[in-house]
């Protein structure tokens, strides 16, 4: 019983190892995450910008096209004055060159504003454009340095996965399956010691018989509480 509580006790620290290394591994992989995800934001803001700017450079050349055909009117109406004979047609096209150019000024001053707005959006765009790239500088590098280590902590999973296979072995299937299910259910601690009558895994008092069957038992002894497997140092 003693070779096997070693066996146990070392699968045990393995595990532990295992755990610790998987734990930062995982870290590393959430902060690539993040970083992908904020890269993927200020990316979202830049297109988003670009495709602002695209609508109102059109709106704009759609304004400017009207502003033109408007100043062609006004010219075209301006240039019929002089062979007007009657009074009241002179004062229709006075009338139509008048509204005309008020319309110009409308369209020039809408023509104003969506220059105003661009160049608003444009600072906008310079901005994030430059702290996307600064960005993806620093994620690029950072990623470099992630990757490496997950490789080498993937490296050390694996060696350490054999090692934790060939303790498996030296286990009956019973043990196995019990140990696996104390894992996943208690944190990632099966065995624990106990000592002064009490197990160290939920500090509940062991029925004095139990603790001393731990130094003379053929067979594994469980917390009665927590179900952990048991071990004691020796006397």
């Amino acid at each position: 019983m003693q070779e096997k509580m070693e066996k146990l006790k070392d699968l045990q620290e393995l595990d532990q190892e295992l755990i610790g290394i998987r734990h930062k591994r995982q870290v590393l992989a959430d902060e690539q995450q993040v970083s992908g995800e904020e890269l993927a934001r200020i990316q979202a803001m830049v297109d988003k910008l670009d495709g602002d700017i695209d609508a109102l450079k059109k709106e704009r050349a759609a304004l400017q096209q009207a502003l033109a055909q408007e100043q062609d009117n006004v010219q075209k109406a301006e240039g019929r004055l002089p062979a007007i004979k009657t009074q009241k047609e002179y004062v229709a096209v006075l009338k139509e060159v008048d509204t005309a150019k008020k319309m110009n000024k409308e369209l020039l001053d809408s023509i104003q504003r969506k220059d105003a707005e661009i160049d608003v959006l444009a600072r906008d765009q310079e901005e994030k454009t430059e702290e996307l790239g600064s960005l993806q500088e620093k994620t690029s590098a950072r990623n470099a340095e992630i990757d490496a280590a997950m490789a080498e902590f993937d490296g050390v999973l694996q060696e350490k996965g054999v090692q934790r296979e060939a303790l498996l072995k030296g286990l009956s299937t019973t043990v196995r399956k019990r140990y696996q299910m104390l894992l996943e259910r208690r944190g990632g601690i099966a065995v624990v010691e106990a000592r002064n009558e009490t197990c160290l895994g939920c500090n509940m008092h062991l029925p004095p018989q139990l603790f001393n069957n731990l130094y003379t038992a053929a067979e594994i002894q469980s917390c009665p509480h927590c179900n952990r497997l048991l071990y004691v140092l020796p006397r």
